[in-house]
């Protein structure tokens, strides 16, 4: 029997920031968190444009080139608005996304500092690396990763997508099991609360809408600064027909109008 993913997201924008940058997308086949860059211009257009156009342009089976050139696509829909407006240049946004694949495979898609973290066989672990100046110390052993929750500099990233040729995006080739869940999240989870309450949190959901939600709730009562989302997949294996993807964040305020998911 082909496997599906069971979606949830909750997306919030804070207590102390009057715009929501982040944006996600939770579908049967696929699911994504970006966090609009801080300090640049219009980072919810660029999170909605991106997660958009990757609805949008979806393909069913795609392998690890077929992923990056959908990306790549997206992307390309980021510069195609600073080039309509030169006022956006700048713009740019993280993206973690996983995706079913071709044989029985589940693809990791990853850029920036949003995260992905697996819960398997009640072993929860991170699956993607910072691209972070923080994390490149803790990398050279300059500061401890104890020491890196709390850096100044913490959201300070070293790669995005901002409509570059250069842009980079790591694709990994996971093999999904029956009750795997996945998390995906914006660091206004991260940067607040640890890793131990997420992991214990996340086990102890009936499903991943409770997950999400109870994830969110725990990054506000620890009194996050930023913008939080986060993104629930259990990988299951019954027959329950496809739901039209659901928008969360900035993608649920920008271009809701012009997705075409056939």
């Amino acid at each position: 029997m082909p496997l599906r993913l069971n979606t949830s997201a909750v997306s919030d924008a804070g207590a102390h920031r009057p715009t929501n940058q982040d944006a996600a997308f939770a579908a049967s086949w696929g699911a994504a968190v970006a966090d609009g860059v801080g300090g640049g211009p219009s980072g919810d257009l660029a999170s909605a444009a991106l997660v958009h156009r990757l609805v949008a342009t979806r393909g069913t089976g795609l392998d690890a080139d077929g992923l990056l050139v959908r990306i790549r696509e997206a992307n390309w829909d980021i510069r195609a608005h600073v080039e309509r407006d030169p006022a956006l240049q700048g713009m740019a946004t993280t993206f973690t996304g996983v995706f079913l694949g071709t044989d029985s495979e589940l693809l990791l898609a990853h850029t920036g500092d949003s995260r992905a973290y697996l819960l398997r066989d009640g072993e929860f672990s991170r699956q993607t690396r910072d691209d972070s100046y923080v994390q490149a110390l803790v990398d050279h052993g300059i500061i401890s990763p104890e020491a890196a929750a709390a850096h100044p500099r913490r959201n300070i990233i070293t790669a995005s997508l901002a409509g570059s040729e250069g842009d980079v995006v790591s694709v990994a080739s996971h093999a999904p099991q029956p009750g795997d869940r996945w998390l995906l999240c914006s660091d206004g989870l991260t940067d607040y609360v640890p890793e131990t309450d997420v992991a214990r949190l996340v086990a102890d959901a009936v499903d991943p809408r409770s997950a999400a939600a109870a994830a969110v709730g725990l990054a506000l009562d620890a009194g996050t600064r930023d913008n939080v989302t986060v993104v629930v997949c259990d990988v299951v294996d019954d027959d329950a027909p496809s739901a039209e993807p659901i928008f969360f964040g900035s993608a649920a305020r920008w271009f809701t109008e012009d997705v075409e998911t056939a």
